[in-house]
């Protein structure tokens, strides 16, 4: 089995490590994609003997302490500094930038790479403590040619299994649900999300997930939503809820795409689970038609997101465009058909609406081409 992961880090890596340009390496993503990983394979194929590697997972108290421990080291040995779980460590972002700029003033710079897997943290320290001072790369869930060049994952089981290449192991239904729901779900929901965000009620917020996950891509109102928990809230309550699953990179929330903002701040969400696996463990069956045009409609969006551009739906009346993606000024209406007769109405509506937008239909026979490189397809379309 190769080690992959959704972007070519060492190809990133090495460039970034041959600039010498002094710059924090930080790495984000879901758990148990393979950062870590990956990570450790380039600097060991290419830095052996040459590199330090520290967990705050495998630390009772992830102190300042101990940051200014490590970093001494590495700094004395000359070495590259790998932190895993950087998020863990006690006012890690304030304590790293008083390194750094200590290091950068007596120029005795070192390349330093962070690895986190809880987006919120992270964006919080980089933005607070680290602005200008770090390089930041995105993992993403598995996608389809990588879960098939990994572990020979066919199409038809990445719609059902796909995401985390852990659970391809598993022969069985149920223990490979099992897995991905204790292993994987739960521990990103308690020390991910819980761990270090105030949620009033935990059950409901692990209620909240189940719920969500049974509309994928689809869109679905934040009081609709809310009548479905077992328990009084409000609207902010769900946006809450989302914006900590978002965080944790296992949801993405779409807005209406529209001219003016304040139309598309207000829209009903889209909810786009970012790894198939995660709808179908809330069925654990064959997929209906409809169920089916939905996961490989979540797929599709899965792989714009990786496009890191600005991606939304659009609706009018029942008119609707699956994705819409910005980029500059170019804007791209994405619609995604699985076999199921669909109108292009909305197409053209949109495309009437917005006359500069670029129309692109992806579907079951042009989406291994769409994959490999999405904004490439949508440009060459």
């Amino acid at each position: 089995m190769k080690t992959l992961i959704n972007l070519d880090f060492t190809t990133k890596l090495s460039e970034s490590l041959a600039l010498k340009n002094g710059l924090l390496q930080v790495i984000i993503g879901p758990r148990q994609v393979g950062k870590t990983t990956t990570v450790l394979k380039y600097l060991e194929e290419n830095h052996p003997d040459k590199f330090l590697f520290y967990s705050a997972d495998e630390v009772f108290n992830a102190t300042s302490n101990w940051i200014l421990e490590i970093w001494s080291k590495a700094r004395s040995e000359k070495k590259i500094l790998v932190i895993d779980e950087i998020q863990k460590c006690e006012n890690w972002s304030a304590v790293i930038k008083k390194l750094w700029d200590e290091d950068k003033r007596n120029k005795k710079e070192f390349p330093c790479i962070l690895l986190g897997s809880s987006s919120l943290e992270i964006q919080k320290g980089l933005t607070e403590s680290l602005t200008g001072r770090f390089q930041l790369h995105k993992a993403y869930h598995w996608n389809h040619e990588e879960s098939e060049k990994g572990y020979g994952l066919s199409f038809e089981d990445y719609l059902k299994f796909g995401g985390y290449p852990g659970s391809y192991n598993f022969k069985d239904k149920d223990d490979w649900a099992k897995y991905v729901k204790q292993s994987i779900i739960l521990t990103v929901i308690e020390k991910d999300i819980l761990q270090y965000h105030a949620v009033k009620s935990p059950a409901l917020f692990k209620q909240a997930f189940e719920i969500i996950m049974s509309y994928p891509a689809q869109e679905i109102s934040y009081t609709k939503l809310l009548g479905q928990l077992q328990d009084k809230g409000n609207t902010e309550l769900i946006k809450y809820y989302l914006s900590l699953y978002e965080g944790a990179f296992l949801v993405k929330v779409l807005e209406k795409y529209s001219a003016k903002k304040i139309i598309t701040k207000s829209s009903t969400p889209k909810i786009l689970p970012l790894a198939p696996c995660l709808y179908y463990l809330e069925i654990l069956d064959e997929y209906k038609k409809e169920e089916l045009g939905r996961v490989f409609e979540l797929v599709v969006g899965a792989q714009l997101v990786r496009t890191d551009e600005s991606l939304y739906y659009w609706r009018e009346g029942s008119d609707e465009v699956d994705f819409v993606l910005k980029k500059g000024r170019k804007l791209y209406g994405i619609e995604v058909k699985s076999g199921r007769k669909k109108s292009q109405k909305g197409l053209e509506k949109f495309k009437a609406k917005f006359p500069e937008a670029k129309l692109i239909m992806i579907t079951f026979d042009n989406y291994k081409e769409f994959e490999k490189n999405p904004m490439q397809f949508l440009e060459n379309c």
